[in-house]
């Protein structure tokens, strides 16, 4: 997984190969996820006592496209002072604006805002299989068991978190440590501030029974292979993650202010225009929020 999507022909570094063209994130759905962002920014600057800077950093970043977004959408005298950085292993974007700092991993020193946007799913991970004696083995990338015994570390690890104790041969689980590794990692760098993690997974008492491993490519899901020509996707077992909180997106975005709701009827007679703008509006919040889709995300907040 590490080297399909992160090698020297991996899927994410590949010369081109923007993320965009592949999939749909809350990022690149609808500009209001970057305002929602932009207020959440907002309310963590007062909450800091308006620091100067006030850091922005966007892990995971693909092309840059959630941190301009952002900036677009922040007040003047907010923006003047945010320092953003994109941290992402591909190249930096050739278009990409000169005042939005490029790096290959989190900084320390935060003081401001770290979010990952359908990162974690990303982050490689080790793949076990119940075989047919009862014992989960490492699943090789040719989809079968390699018949070696699990790391301490991985053992470990399962049976705290996704215990396969009574699991059916063929049952699969997905080793979560090097997510809570990252994730912890980007989190220690966060000096004064909030870490936010958004991303789809599952907690222990709703453990996929075959796990969750999938492809993308050109918007469409696909089998995954992992030859780099594919996105490679792992839910995130969410609750195994350093945290305060967990939300669901629908209810993060809401207290953000997007609300997927119809504009009243009225307004279609007394201002034609603005209800037509109100309800591409409600149509683009309709589907942050839809429980279904991307609405049944869930952030992941931890504050320094």
């Amino acid at each position: 997984m590490a080297s399909a999507l992160y090698g020297p022909e991996g899927f994410f570094v590949r010369p081109g190969a923007a993320p965009a063209a592949h999939f749909r994130t809350s990022a690149l759905a609808s500009p209001l996820f970057a305002g929602a962002i932009a207020t959440l920014l907002c309310r963590l600057d007062a909450a800091l006592d308006r620091p100067d800077p006030l850091d922005l950093v966007d892990v995971g970043a693909g092309r840059g496209e959630l941190l301009q977004g952002v900036l677009a959408a922040l007040p003047a005298q907010v923006a003047r002072r945010v320092a953003p950085v994109g941290v992402e292993m591909a190249p930096r974007p050739a278009d990409l604006p000169p005042a939005i700092a490029w790096a290959a991993s989190p900084p320390g020193g935060v003081n401001g805002l770290l979010i990952a946007t359908e990162w974690l799913d990303n982050v490689p991970v080790d793949i076990v299989e119940v075989d047919p004696s009862g014992r989960p083995r490492y699943l090789l990338d040719t989809l079968a068991t390699s018949g070696e015994p699990l790391d301490p570390a991985d053992a470990a690890w399962l049976e705290r978190w996704w215990p396969l104790d009574d699991a059916p041969p063929g049952a699969r689980a997905e080793i979560g440590g090097p997510r809570d590794a990252a994730w912890a990692s980007a989190v220690a760098g966060v000096e004064r501030g909030l870490a936010l993690a958004v991303d789809y997974g599952h907690v222990r008492a709703g453990r996929p029974l075959f796990g969750t491993l999938t492809g993308f490519r050109e918007g469409r899901e696909v089998e995954p292979v992992p030859d780099g020509s594919c996105d490679l996707t792992v839910a995130v077992a969410l609750d195994s993650l350093e945290h305060h909180m967990v939300l669901d997106q629908r209810t993060a975005l809401r207290l953000l202010g997007v609300d997927g709701g119809r504009p009243p009827l009225a307004l279609a007679s007394s201002d034609p225009v603005a209800y037509v703008r109100a309800l591409a509006r409600a149509g683009a919040a309709a589907e942050l929020t839809d429980p279904a889709g991307l609405g049944g995300h869930s952030w992941v907040l931890r504050w320094v």
